[in-house]
């Protein structure tokens, strides 16, 4: 069985990146060229489009970190994940999440299903 946790570390890590650059980078290593990334309030289609969503959300949340928030799952080429955005050491985050993906055949991201459990008023 395999271990999808890597993959949400680099995953997490990638939302995580403030240096322009370097989430390019990020995002054209970890993200297949014909990527998607859906959550209710954005529908990123490509690696710009993606690239563009994550600078936006830092942007909308400047002090705030993404971290996982429990154990990963997965089969096959999808797994699923928690994850909690705020400020550092925040607890409870303001921010709770959990995504959806699947990979292609080179293990890239191709789908990212996003869901808000709980976003700020």
């Amino acid at each position: 069985m395999t271990d999808f946790t890597p993959l949400a570390e680099r995953y997490i890590a990638c939302w995580n990146e403030t240096d322009p650059a370097a989430r390019r980078a990020a995002v054209d290593e970890l993200w297949a060229s014909d990527a998607r990334y859906v959550d209710p309030l954005v529908e990123a289609e490509g690696r710009d489009a993606i690239d563009a969503t994550i600078a936006a959300v830092q942007q909308q949340f400047p002090d705030f970190r993404f971290r996982l928030a429990g154990p990963v799952d997965g089969h096959h080429r999808q797994t699923r994940f928690s994850w909690e955005l705020g400020p550092g050491g925040a607890d409870p985050a303001p921010v709770v999440g959990f995504d959806v993906a699947e990979t292609d055949a080179d293990g890239r991201l191709r789908t990212v299903f996003g869901f808000l459990d709980r976003v700020p008023g």
